[in-house]
């Protein structure tokens, strides 16, 4: 019986080619597509309904791995591979970690299971090793949030570290010297980064660490008021902050406001992300841009591209942080 690999061969086309041919897709090329029908009558070839539904499901998928879906970042995230589906003419299937291991994996493999062609995938518990195997075996994913070394042309990240260090510079720009750090719990490489960038800031204007200004709890509003309590519990004289992201910001302002400590007259912070959030906060948040949308929309271009070899793989983009200037800081008197 002939097969539609037989089909694919004798055209010399990918088999993703003939199902798109046999389901008339728009993006095949003229080209392609004789070569395809061409094959077919020669090979007197007559597609089998379920085998070529399993073919179109293969190369019209993309699966999309995040962390927690009720997370405006990752609902932005999504979206932006959504828009790239729809361009293209695919449906995206969602897996979501939760930041465990175990739950990453199961969503990765459940995702390769339904044949997704494409994916983008957002891992933050798995170690390299783990994800470098994926990388090798599929060659239609892609990582976001995270650089693994020997597949860097297969990750899509930003560099926190320069985000945070705008972020203290800024701070420090406008006359404060006592700025504490509120960071995440969650061991992962952003929190490293962006702690890293905030005490780099401060080496390089010659700043001390202040004692118990850095404090760490996780990345929620929740997080941002126990992390703000403690940092008034120990200091006294702290005049800025910098915080891991728009939400712990959030409730670090939240803190001060019931403390009756004015933002930003007492009280200056900066947040991480932008996310919506920042532009309705009183004061609206300060805060350091994270395209993710931008960077979902190349990731999933990138992830078609390899799994598709007639799309053509987007240029090459590096992800830099931006300062968005709002009114949650003010010179320090």
């Amino acid at each position: 019986m002939t097969t539609i690999r037989d089909v694919a061969e004798l055209a010399q086309v990918s088999v993703a080619t003939v199902s798109r041919v046999l389901n008339h897709h728009s993006s095949v090329s003229n080209k392609a597509r004789v070569a395809v029908e061409s094959a077919m009558a020669q090979l007197n070839y007559q597609p089998n309904a379920n085998a070529q539904a399993l073919a179109v499901q293969s190369t019209d998928t993309i699966g999309v791995v995040v962390t927690d879906v009720t997370d405006p970042f990752f609902a932005i995230l999504v979206k932006a591979v959504d828009h790239v589906a729809e361009e293209y003419n695919k449906t995206i299937l969602i897996g979501i970690g939760y930041h465990h291991a175990d739950k990453e994996r199961k969503a990765i493999d459940t995702l390769l299971r339904k044949r997704c062609g494409s994916m983008v995938v957002h891992s933050k518990a798995l170690s390299d090793d783990e994800l470098r195997q994926y990388l090798s075996q599929h060659e239609g994913m892609v990582i976001i949030n995270r650089v693994i070394k020997g597949f860097e042309h297969r990750c899509v990240s930003l560099d926190n570290r320069q985000g945070t260090y705008l972020a203290t510079e800024m701070l420090i720009q406008h006359g404060h010297q006592h700025i504490a750090y509120i960071g995440s719990n969650h061991k992962i490489l952003d929190e490293f980064e962006r702690e890293s960038g905030y005490l780099q800031a401060l080496k390089a204007h010659n700043l001390p660490v202040l004692d118990q200004s850095m404090v760490h709890h996780t990345p929620d509003f929740e997080g941002g008021e126990k992390a703000m309590i403690d940092l008034l519990s120990y200091n006294k004289n702290l005049t800025a902050i910098v915080a891991y992201n728009d939400s712990m910001a959030a409730g670090a302002i939240s803190v001060l406001h019931e403390n009756n400590i004015a933002v930003p007259s007492q009280c200056s912070i900066i947040g991480f992300d932008d996310m919506p959030i920042a532009r309705y906060l009183i004061p609206k948040l300060t805060t350091i841009r994270y395209p993710i949308d931008l960077m979902a929309n190349y990731a999933a271009k990138l992830a078609l591209s390899l799994a598709h070899k007639e799309i053509k793989p987007p240029p090459f983009i590096q992800f830099n942080p931006t300062l968005v200037r709002r009114f949650s800081v003010e010179a320090y008197r």
